[in-house]
C-alpha cells in the first residue's frame, strides 16, 4: 500500500521577529534627521496582532511605514503580512495608522488555494482545516510541484509550508 505524504499550507507571523522589526524601525525613525522632531511612536500589540503608528504628518507617516516594511523584509517576514488601514486624524493635528498583521488563511483564500491545486491536475488532495490547508499525495514530487505552483501564484497573503511528512 502506498504511503501518503502531506504538508500544511499556513500563513503565520513570528511575533517575536515582528517585535524586533518594530523596535529596529523605531530606533531608525528616532535617529533619522528628517524624522527626529516628528515624535513618532510605533507600537506592536501582540495580543491583537496590530501595529499602531502615531506621527505628526503625512510625510512622517509614509516614511515610518516604509522603514517598518524594510525592517520586516530584512527579518524574513513577508511584507504581505502587513495590512495597512486608512490613516486617521489624531489629537493635536497628528496622524495615526493601524496595521493589521495577517495571520491564518481565511476561508475565501483557502478556497482559492484548493481551486488552484485541483486545476493543476496533479494527483493530490487538498483539505481546508481551520486556518490552514493540508495537501496529501502519494508522491513527494507532486507535493513539491504544488509548493512551486502556490509560490508562483503570488497571493496577497504570505504562505509557509510546514509539517512535511
Amino acid at each position: 500500500m502506498a504511503q501518503n505524504h502531506s504538508f500544511d499550507i499556513v500563513s503565520e507571523v513570528d511575533l517575536q521577529e515582528a517585535d524586533n522589526a518594530v523596535n529596529q524601525a523605531l530606533k531608525e525613525i528616532h535617529q533619522r534627521y528628517d524624522l527626529k522632531d516628528s515624535n513618532t511612536t510605533v507600537e506592536l500589540n501582540k495580543k491583537d496582532k496590530l501595529i499602531n503608528i502615531n506621527t505628526k504628518d503625512d510625510y512622517s507617516l509614509k516614511a515610518s511605514v516604509d522603514i517598518l516594511q524594510t525592517k520586516f523584509f530584512r527579518r524574513g517576514i513577508s511584507v504581505k503580512a502587513l495590512k495597512l488601514n486608512e490613516p486617521e486624524a489624531a489629537a493635536g493635528g497628528r496622524l495615526k495608522q493601524k496595521i493589521d498583521l495577517q495571520s491564518g488563511i481565511s476561508k475565501e483564500n483557502s478556497k482559492k488555494i484548493t481551486t488552484l491545486i485541483k486545476e493543476s491536475k496533479l494527483k493530490v488532495s487538498a483539505q481546508i482545516q481551520d486556518e490552514q490547508v493540508r495537501v496529501q499525495g502519494a508522491k513527494i514530487d507532486d507535493l513539491q510541484s504544488i509548493i512551486a505552483l502556490i509560490k508562483e501564484a503570488d497571493f496577497d497573503f504570505p504562505t509557509q509550508y510546514v509539517n512535511m511528512k
